[in-house]
């Protein structure tokens, strides 16, 4: 599909299919953009959904926009509306903190490779240390020679990314990246597991079957919440939707409200 048509608003988006379908609100993880989430945007644009894919704050259209994790959800609750959220990584910790911010809007939430926050505060300041070492080593080293290094951690399981997708991820900025990691960082976010069992809507947590470490998180996560499933995607590491598309658009189908 090519029809995507850009939003107004205070960060670059774009929507696709019939303005009157029920809605599904993308946000992607760290280094990618809203780009990332269509094919899947698009597998469930053909099932008669309408879907809202966003780039969020230091990435793609939006890396001159500077903003923390609640910033962050305000604009992209602006944009979204009311609908059904979907967040990869960074995106899914933005989206919970949406839902914990404005439930009204959340008519389902779903989570992949999602983290609620390190309760340790010794851990978490560790933690905001390592991604200002991060930004800073970006910023010594420059975009594409970071995207080499990040595309390669063990997190992501071998996964050959496409051309397409580095192309994508150099439309990033050094700056903009490194704001990210500065403000929206898994160190500088507050820990959500307290507060996880206010959460009033159908929660699916997914993780990739081989991402073990988020993968035990999707359990807990689905376990705390009042109304929580988890699952697992099979032959999938960190990025799952970009390894198996299929399956989390599938996955993703059955968290809909009927």
């Amino acid at each position: 599909m090519s029809d995507w048509t850009p939003l107004s608003g205070p960060l670059a988006a774009e929507r696709l299919g019939d303005l009157h379908a029920p809605r599904v609100v993308f946000a992607h993880g760290f280094t990618q953009t809203g780009n990332s989430w269509k094919p899947i945007a698009e597998l469930l644009v053909a099932r008669g959904l309408q879907a809202i894919v966003i780039d969020l704050p230091g990435h793609g259209g939006s890396a001159a926009v500077r903003a923390d994790l609640r910033r962050t959800a305000d604009m992209i609750a602006t944009i979204g509306g009311r609908g059904t959220y979907i967040g990869y990584s960074l995106g899914g910790r933005v989206c919970l903190h949406l839902a914990l911010m404005y439930p009204h809007l959340v008519q389902s939430l779903v989570v992949l490779g999602a983290h609620p926050g390190i309760n340790d505060a010794d851990e978490r300041s560790l933690r905001r240390a390592h991604d200002d070492q991060t930004a800073e080593h970006l910023t010594d080293i420059g975009l594409e020679a970071f995207l080499d290094e990040w595309t390669s951690l063990p997190l992501f399981g071998g996964f050959e990314f496409t051309d397409a997708d580095r192309a994508d991820r150099l439309r990033n900025t050094v700056d903009g990246l490194a704001a990210s990691l500065r403000s929206a960082g898994t160190g500088e976010q507050l820990p959500l597991w307290p507060r996880l069992r206010e959460l009033n809507m159908p929660v699916l947590a997914l993780a990739g079957a081989l991402d073990t470490k988020f993968a035990a998180i999707a359990e807990q996560i689905a376990s705390t919440v009042p109304t929580g499933r988890v699952v697992l995607i099979p032959d999938a590491a960190h990025a799952a939707h970009l390894q198996q598309p299929q399956a989390v658009a599938d996955a993703i189908a059955t968290a809909l409200p009927r």
